[in-house]
Parts: C-alpha cells; structure tokens; sequence
C-alpha cells in the first residue's frame, strides 16, 4: 500500500513562534475551501489537537517517536490522514528539538523525515529584519534531509519592515509563502501547563479559530502552500489498524491472583454451564472540561477488543454510563475544577463502588489526582489512600518505564514509553504496589496498583504496546 496524502509539517525555530496559530488557522482556511484536512501534532500534546479538530471536524491525531517508535509514524500518520484532501502536521518545539539525551529521537525534522513531506518554517521576525537570512540559512542546511519548502514570517510590523525582510531571504532561496501581522484575536490564553483546551473556551475557541483562518488566508498563498504539500513523496506501507496491531499484539497473562488468595481449582471450569460473555462490555471512558487528553487510538483499541466505548463528563453526569464494565479516565485539569468534581458526589460514590467491586481502573495523571481521597483539601472518590495537592514545582518529560505490578492494564515487566506533565503532587506517590518504576532522570517506583485499579502520574500511548487494551478488556469481561 501507498499513501499519496499531500502534507505538509509546520514548524519553527523555536517554541512561540506561532506554529499553532499558523497550523491550526490553515486548517481551518483549507477546510473552508473544501478540503477535507487531516490534523496531525508532534509530540505528546494534547491541547493542539483539540484546536486541530475544532478547525477540520476530525480528530487531531499526535505522532511521537519517543511514545510510539520511529516506526509507527507513518502508519499511524496513514491511518489518520486516509480519505482526505491535505493533511497538517504542526511540529513541537523548535524544528531540530526532540527528547533530552536522545539526538533528534521525537524532533520535528525526524517525523518530517519519517513522512518525507516538506516543511515550512514559521519565523517570529519581530525583533529582527536581515538576520532572518542567517537564521534561515542555518535551519535549511543543518540537515540536508529536511526538505524546508517555505517560509511564513509572523509579527511583522509594517509593510517596510515586509520589505526588508524578504529582500534579506532573496539570498537565503526559500520562498516566502505568507507574512502575517500581530493579531490580539487569535492569542489563545494560557495557565500553568499550556494553551487552556477548546473544551474549556467553548463558542470563544471557535471566534479564534475562525480568526486564525481569516489571518492565514488574508496572509498566506494557499496555492502555494497546496501546490507544496502535493509535492511530498509517496509513503510505502499500510495504514495503522487497531485490529490488526491487536492481532499482531501477542497476548499477555492477566493479573494473577493476590497474595492470600486461594488458589483457583484447575477443573472448577468444568463444572456448571459454561458462563456467557455479556452482550454489551461498556468501558466509560472521561470526557469533558476537565478530562481532556486522551490519545483517539485508545478508544479505537478498545473497541477493536471488544469493548463499547461510551464517553461521560465526570462534570455534569452523576451516574456511570449503564453496563460500566470498566473505567478509563485520561488526563485533564481536574485541580481547575476540583470543587465541581467534588460537588458531585453521587458520581464519586458510584467510582469508588466500582472500583471497590474489583472491575479494571486505568487512571492517567489527572485521573490519578481523581481517584485519591483529597484535591487541595477536597473531597475525590477515596479510592486510593493518598492526597493531591498544586505545586510550584513542574514535572515534565519523557519517561522510560516498566510495569512493576501485574495489573488489569499491563503484566510485570511490561515495558512502555511514557510522558509526565504536571504541577501537582500526590502523597505518598507510590502505593504498597506500585504501578511503574522509572529508569530516568532518577530511578524510583510510582503509582498504584491495587484490585482492578491501575493509577499513575505517566501518560501512555497504547498503539506502542496494543495488549494493553486487550487485556484490560478481558478483565472487563471477567471481574
């Protein structure tokens, strides 16, 4: 299988150049015109995504090296892209930045790479005219295997300071593709750990969005951003399919039993009618405001293994979804709405009673924040013994790990590539059972694994290790 997807990869020099406004608004300028446009992030980010799919009407999908394996890119870039027009990759960072210590592992230029597609460079010029010549000149020939196809120039100030900054790039050889002005419009405000997400801005998000479009489109040739993006080259392979990767997955053990727990009889199976699988294997995963990351080929493996996905908001719903099986609740800023999750204390019994009861609990960083028994002094479900509090300090940063506790997520000894970005602690930080242990920046356990209940600070991406899925839904089945 070829894919013949034009694309393109917006980058830039450095974080603050506005490779969001650009990405996004081009999208959305694109879609206007009747493209059907697949959004794509590097890195880990999930806040991105959800202005990327505000701007196209699909799911924003994020393509990591670190998370997934340089090998996974293209299908997973093939997976999302299938069926459209153009697909937009905004980059991470600056466009040679990757993960600390490893090269360009995760970096913008090594999934440009990866996806043989051209890159346009976004350059902040408002402190600057002649040196964006040198500037440019060195991203362009840093690595000859980045293809940089154009520029955009952003900030700029006037139309003489337009002029002397393309006379300055006529000797650099890199068309520029758009020159846009400061517009307050399209700011999008931030707080302690990035943009706030579209779920939170509502019919504000799309003013920006809309403002964003109106900018690229007012200040871009299109045409040639088109005419660049149909320039890539084939990418050879299939598409990623979270069947298939369940299929090729091999299967792991589930948990075993805990410690004084009496032994199963080998031939209790034989005895009595043959139990049946339940019709629907609903598996609530969080939603809304204040749970919003999660990677859409989570819910896509869980379905492939069998399960009903049915999504709520722990904000407004008081009851699980009917049938909840089993629970994933992703990340988010529950700590911005720690009293609302704490009002609802009907549905914080009915977390707890779940988890009590035994059934499979994957908790990531904002839902390892739910799960314990206090936020910043109020009430959460209780279902582990420990408090979470803000702090000054962030966390952030890729993580190699290892399960160290068979759990209804993964067995001991799984290893798996994670993220942790936060500005809170959880104390104690590592349960009786811990949930992962950490080879760098320091080694140490944490997390909890306790019952059906899997909780921890480290984000994870499931398409890098699929059985994941599929054993935490033939827990669904069993508990």
């Amino acid at each position: 299988m070829v894919s013949s997807v034009p694309r393109l990869v917006i980058a830039a020099p450095s974080s603050g150049s506005g490779k969001t406004t650009v990405a996004t608004g081009l999208m959305a300028a694109l879609s206007a015109r009747g493209f059907a446009v697949s959004p794509h992030k590097v890195g880990p980010d999930y806040i991105d995504p959800g202005y990327h799919a505000l701007a196209t009407g699909r799911v924003g999908r994020n393509l990591d090296a670190y998370l997934c394996g340089p090998e996974l890119v293209a299908p997973l870039f093939a997976h999302g892209a299938d069926g459209c027009d153009i697909a937009v990759v905004e980059g991470v960072m600056g466009l040679y930045d990757g993960a600390a210590g490893e090269g360009e592992l995760a970096s913008t230029a090594q999934v440009a790479k990866l996806l043989r597609a051209p890159v346009v460079l976004v350059v902040d010029a408002s402190s600057q005219s002649r040196s964006v010549a040198a500037l440019v000149h060195g991203f362009v020939s840093w690595d000859p295997e980045v293809r940089v196809g154009g520029v955009i120039l952003n900030k700029v100030a006037s139309d003489r300071h337009e002029g002397l900054l393309r006379e300055a790039l006529d000797s650099v050889g890199v068309p520029v593709m758009g020159v846009l002005r400061r517009a307050a419009q399209v700011e999008t405000p931030s707080r302690h750990l990035g943009l706030v997400p579209v779920a939170e801005r509502g019919a504000v998000a799309v003013e920006a969005v809309s403002a964003m479009a109106a900018q690229v489109a007012g200040g871009c040739d299109l045409s040639a951003l088109v005419a660049l993006a149909r320039s890539a080259g084939p990418l050879a392979g299939a598409g990623w399919d979270a069947g298939e990767a369940l299929v090729s997955s091999p299967p792991a053990p589930l948990p075993v039993p805990s410690l004084g727990a009496a032994p199963p009889d080998p031939l209790s199976a034989l005895d009595g009618p043959r139990p049946q699988a339940p019709d629907r294997l609903v598996v609530a995963l969080t939603g809304g405001a204040a749970f919003t990351f999660s990677y859409a080929e989570h819910g896509e493996l869980l379905s492939a293994a069998g399960a009903e996905v049915v999504t709520f908001d722990p904000l407004r719903d008081e009851e699980l979804p009917e049938g909840t099986a089993g629970l994933v609740i992703g990340g988010g800023f529950p700590e911005v709405y720690a009293a609302e999750l704490s009002a609802n204390e009907r549905l914080r019994k009915a977390v707890a009673a779940l988890a009590e009861r035994g059934a499979p609990v994957a908790a990531e960083c904002a839902g390892l924040l739910y799960l314990c028994r206090e936020l910043d002094g109020l009430p959460m479900c209780g279902v582990l013994d420990a408090s979470a509090r803000m702090s000054e300090r962030l966390t952030l940063g890729y993580r190699d790990a290892v399960a160290v506790s068979d759990s209804a997520l993964a067995a001991a000894g799984t290893r798996m590539r994670g993220h942790e970005f936060h500005r809170t602690v959880v104390e104690p930080g590592a349960g009786g059972a811990p949930a992962w242990g950490m080879r760098a920046p320091e080694r140490r356990v944490e997390g909890f694994v306790q019952r059906g209940v899997h909780a921890s600070y480290l984000h994870t991406h499931w398409a890098s290790e699929p059985g994941v899925a599929r054993r935490f839904v033939e827990r669904c089945r069993t508990s």
